[in-house]
């Protein structure tokens, strides 16, 4: 009887372990051998080893790299975001949020055998289910703090009560704005980077390889996950497919072959055989349908639910988007499988767990106007009434908020499409043949290589307008209104509404007959290019009733005005590098002709006070004492400004 209730007392606790919203808590620290290794993990990392065992999942090799950041000596202490890849097939994303901090040797209670530094470096993490980064940073950085409080790293019961905490209070709870978005601020973001974020929002939705760089971590994840806030359900939603990367040492031969040419040539050398063999995911529901190069001789049954074809071309003029391209058909079978997936009456699924369990729903949010999420039937995410998010980070579009130096390889990694990425580390600065856009974060500069890519990202009158209303609305509220935080225009959420009504304007002018005139707000180029993503493609594909409500159209169209050439000379001298030139040298020509006037101005003026106190003297001695007084009417020319 014992031996039995305790047989289903562990089976509890491994079903609870295994579905509940956190998977481990781990200690990394920093060896002075070994480097950066795994302490301690609750519960183990692999099933068959200790809390205190070094070993790790293939898949998750790069896990005490990403949690003890590059260059973290130079930080008392330090926040990360991060993302591993799942362990199987039925899992998604892994989000990771690691709290790092050092503390002097000496000031240790219990000096472990294995600490010849002067200072001890760890970190602790938290691996999760869903992507609750701030919530999950501010319980983590509370235990962090009093873990290195105790001063003795072996007490970790503290770890195993935050392990039981999180899994209690996440248990079942919602993926609204108020928890997802928490320290992630649109409008620090557009204080810092003025109308450019828009810039970055169409980079994204072209699905370019974006590498953002600052230091230290926490302002580098900071600014890349609040961009991403932007995009309507692409942080409760659009990353579940976003780190589907293998390690460099289980990458084929003929791959790793690939990736040692060097610069634009990578692409090149990628046969069609190539693509085919890499793995094209396809979910419809809760089913899973996998498709390979090898397998392509399958039934007919499985292979009409194939949408995803590899490109018929592969030359250096077909463009990144092509690597993979839809089958025409989905459109027509599109309201036939919905019907059917309203037949199979499928619910929403578990954000922890793909079976069934307790059904974790999105609220509706004032911002969105948006209700309940289904699956997607091409893109596989959840989506809501309008489609939303876009499939951007799927199909080898990958979202890194820190990328370790070891991950280095996946910049030119032929499976990965794309990339919105963070580093800390100067040699992914300088490289930058492997990336299409470059964001330094510190100086809020873009840097963009390609001619082209900077014309097709010009930004429209229209854009320019409502760039210009975001950034005036966050500027003049910036001293009153947000005080107590009580503001709406303005504030984090109404921005977040502005960039969705701008999506959804923009998805909704597609759709319309001879938009060419709607499209042309938004930029021609852009719109040429963004409709040969894989985005756009997937969202094309399906039908969504709600966008007949919305209204096509910029938010900002009209006709062009006196405001509107001051706006655009503006956009022009902040951003070209002849306006930069020009603006530069003004401000040095101005600061050479106020230094100059003072100088002026100094010797003028000590001349004028030399032959004033001469004169006065000269005075004083003629005339009568009441005449002494009639120098004193020139006496404020003693000071002459320049």
């Amino acid at each position: 009887r014992p031996s039995a209730a305790d047989g289903q007392l562990r089976l509890k606790g491994q079903t609870r372990l295994c579905c509940g919203p956190v998977l481990h808590i781990v200690v990394v620290g920093f060896h002075h051998k070994k480097g950066c290794q795994v302490e301690f993990s609750y519960p183990p990392l692999m099933p068959d080893e200790g809390h205190d065992s070094n070993l790790l999942p293939e898949e998750w090799k790069y896990l005490p790299f990403l949690a003890l950041p590059d260059g973290a000596h130079n930080y008392q202490e330090d926040t990360v975001y991060f993302h591993l890849p799942p362990l199987s097939g039925d899992m998604k994303c892994v989000y990771g949020v690691s709290c790092y901090r050092q503390i002097e040797a000496k000031a240790l209670k219990v000096r472990q055998a294995d600490v010849t530094r002067e200072t001890v470096q760890k970190s602790v993490c938290v691996l999760s289910r869903v992507p609750l980064y701030g919530l999950l940073q501010a319980k983590l950085q509370l235990i962090t703090h009093a873990y290195f409080e105790e001063k003795d790293f072996s007490q970790i019961s503290i770890l195993k009560e935050l392990y039981e905490h999180m899994n209690g209070s996440l248990r079942g709870s919602a993926l609204e704005g108020s928890q997802v978005y928490l320290g992630l601020s649109p409008r620090d973001l557009i204080l810092q980077f003025q109308h450019k974020v828009l810039i970055l929002f169409k980079l994204i939705l072209l699905e370019k390889k974006v590498l953002f760089y600052v230091s230290p971590v926490n302002r580098l994840v900071g600014a890349l996950m609040t961009v991403l806030s932007l995009f309507p359900g692409m942080i409760e939603h659009g990353l579940v497919d976003s780190s589907h990367y293998r390690p460099k040492s289980s990458v084929s031969e003929d791959l790793s072959l690939v990736e040692s040419v060097s610069g634009a040539e990578e692409f090149v050398s990628v046969s069609a055989t190539d693509i085919d063999n890499s793995t094209l995911e396809l979910e419809a529901g809760q089913t899973t349908r996998r498709t390979s190069g090898s397998q392509s001789s399958r039934t007919g049954t499985e292979g009409d639910n194939n949408h995803l074809k590899p490109p018929s071309r592969t030359s250096p003029e077909a463009s990144d988007s092509d690597w993979e391209t839809l089958d025409p058909s989905v459109l027509e079978e599109s309201p036939k499988e919905a019907a059917e997936m309203k037949e199979a009456g499928s619910e929403l699924s578990d954000a922890f767990d793909s079976k069934p369990g307790t059904p974790i729903t999105v609220q509706p949010q004032a911002a969105t106007g948006q209700g309940g999420v289904t699956q997607g039937l091409v893109s596989g995410l959840e989506e809501d009434q309008y489609g939303l998010p876009l499939p951007i980070f799927t199909k080898g579009y990958l979202c890194l908020p820190y990328m370790a130096l070891q991950q280095h390889h996946l910049l030119s990694d032929v499976t990965v499409r794309g990339f919105v990425a963070g580093a800390t580390n100067i040699l992914f600065h300088q490289q930058r043949h492997l990336s299409d856009a470059i964001v330094e974060v510190e100086e809020a500069r873009i840097q963009i290589h390609d001619p082209e890519l900077r014309k097709v990202l010009s930004l429209t009158t229209a854009d320019l307008r409502f760039a210009d209303y975001l950034v005036k609305h966050v500027t003049e509220n910036r001293d009153d209104v947000f005080l107590d935080g009580t503001g709406w225009e303005g504030g984090d959420e109404w921005i977040r509404a502005q960039f969705t009504l701008y999506l959804h304007s923009l998805l909704s002018s597609t759709l319309q007959q001879d938009n060419e005139r709607l499209l042309a707000d938004y930029g021609a180029p852009f719109i040429a290019a963004w409709k040969i993503t894989h985005n756009y493609r997937v969202w094309y594909s399906n039908k969504h009733p709600a966008m007949a409500h919305i209204t096509p159209g910029h938010p900002f169209q009209g006709q062009y005005s006196v405001a509107d050439v001051k706006l655009r000379l503006s956009h022009s001298v902040q951003n070209s590098e002849r306006g930069k030139k020009i603006g530069n040298a003004m401000i040095t020509t101005s600061r050479s002709m106020v230094q100059t006037g003072k100088a002026v101005g100094q010797s003028v003026g000590g001349a004028l006070t030399s032959a004033k106190s001469a004169m006065s003297s000269w005075f004083s001695t003629l005339a009568q004492p009441p005449a002494v007084s009639a120098p004193t009417s020139p006496e404020p020319a003693t000071e002459v400004k320049p």
